[in-house]
């Protein structure tokens, strides 16, 4: 038997609640709160919820101002409103700003009010399921283009995995929204490269910078990629941040209507900025200089952005370099000498994440598992910012005044 659905009945009215639990305790699992701030507790330690119940006209927080922060907190829970109050423009309002599945009027009618209660529960039921279903199917086609991408091209994919991580720490650290999606967005940030040789990324990372055709090539590849994501359903802000991975932050050299400054996503500004930060460090530049770089770049990255940058990236690595043996890599290892079949053929590139995938690649070629090869080996499992001491984090945000979400 499938589990009974969670409802929250909100009222200031005790006897109300008493009643409301004794008749669905039997059809629902039932949980009551004695008002909207009892209620905002029950919902951050018990919930999600598949159905809130609440009145109107209740102390401290009005049940529409309530069921604006629970929209908020919890979106697809369905939420009705059981008032005694007739308030015609209430009612509007709720509807309106799509605050309520139902609006009921005491006295409600068992028959009504049990008929509201199970169609909300059925239509979470619903939109849960669509959404598990759309997750689901959006793994898998995240997982057949990464696959395709290390097939088709290792070093494309090996350039996103290696600023993923830094990527991450940064957009942790500023509380950004949504955080997901700026992990999408690098994951899949050089997925135009599945139509480029490897060739042109290999000679970005050993030499820093394209010229001429080449680099003219090498600047299609966000378009190429955000094309091929505008279509997926939820995709459509991941593909617009991978679309503008190379925007200058000042705007130059943008194209009519495109954003500037603040205005361009929070994921493709720490894209521009990361990228270009891992390009110097492969091509053999130290941390310190490779910073001082990007900071004479005048006008090409947020600037709070690259100071943030200078705090993570100078104070903290998150891996640690080492030596192993072929036969030793690891998942979470990243690769900083390619590992090569007998006869010279590259097998895994420099800068490649090591994953089950590719130890099961490794395992059928033709190579000695006893060659030793350069590999940095990630510190614990906690990133960098997790780690750090959250006195100093706290400090670094009022010393570069950087808001949650910049």
């Amino acid at each position: 038997m499938s589990e009974r659905a969670r409802i929250l009945f909100v009222d200031d009215d005790a006897e109300l609640l008493a009643a409301l639990k004794r008749r669905y305790r039997n059809r629902y699992q039932v949980d009551v709160a004695a008002g909207p701030v009892r209620a905002l507790e029950s919902v951050t330690e018990r919930g999600p919820y598949a159905l809130v119940v609440t009145d109107l006209r209740m102390p401290g927080l009005d049940g529409l101002a309530f069921l604006d922060r629970l929209k908020r907190v919890c979106p697809d829970t369905m939420r009705v409103m059981l008032t005694g109050h007739a308030d015609l423009g209430a009612a509007v309002a709720a509807v309106n700003t799509g605050q309520v599945f139902r609006f009921l009027i005491k006295p409600c009618s068992e028959e009504e009010l049990d008929t509201s209660l199970a169609a909300a529960v059925t239509a979470y039921g619903q939109v849960t399921a669509e959404k598990e279903f759309l997750k689901g199917a959006l793994r898998g086609i995240i997982k057949v283009l990464t696959d395709l991408l290390a097939l088709q091209n290792p070093e494309a994919l090996a350039r996103a995995t290696r600023v993923r991580r830094l990527v991450a720490d940064m957009a942790r650290y500023l509380e950004a929204p949504d955080a997901w999606r700026v992990d999408l967005a690098v994951t899949l940030s050089q997925l135009g490269a599945l139509v480029m040789p490897e060739s042109l990324f290999a000679c970005l990372r050993d030499q820093g910078m394209l010229e001429g055709d080449r680099a003219r090539l090498f600047n299609r590849h966000p378009a190429i990629a955000a094309d091929l994501l505008a279509n997926i359903p939820r995709l459509r802000e991941v593909s617009d941040i991978i679309r503008l991975q190379h925007a200058r932050y000042d705007g130059a050299g943008r194209a009519p209507g495109e954003p500037v400054g603040p205005a361009i996503p929070l994921g493709a500004r720490l894209l521009k900025l990361t990228l270009d930060y891992d390009t110097l460090l492969t091509s053999g530049r130290g941390r310190q200089q490779a910073l001082a770089v990007l900071a004479e770049r005048d006008g090409q990255y947020d600037p709070r952005l690259l100071a943030l940058l200078a705090e993570l990236a100078g104070s903290f690595e998150g891996y640690a370099r080492a030596e192993r043996s072929v036969g030793m890599l690891a998942p979470g290892m990243v690769l900083e000498d390619p590992v090569r079949l007998r006869g010279g053929e590259l097998a895994a590139a420099a800068g490649q994440m090591v994953d089950p995938g590719l130890l099961e690649r490794l395992d059928g070629l033709d190579l000695d598992r006893n060659v030793r090869v350069r590999v940095r080996i990630p510190v614990g499992e906690e990133t960098v910012v997790q780690s750090a001491d959250p006195d100093l984090l706290a400090l670094l945000r009022r010393v570069r005044n950087l808001p949650p979400g910049v």
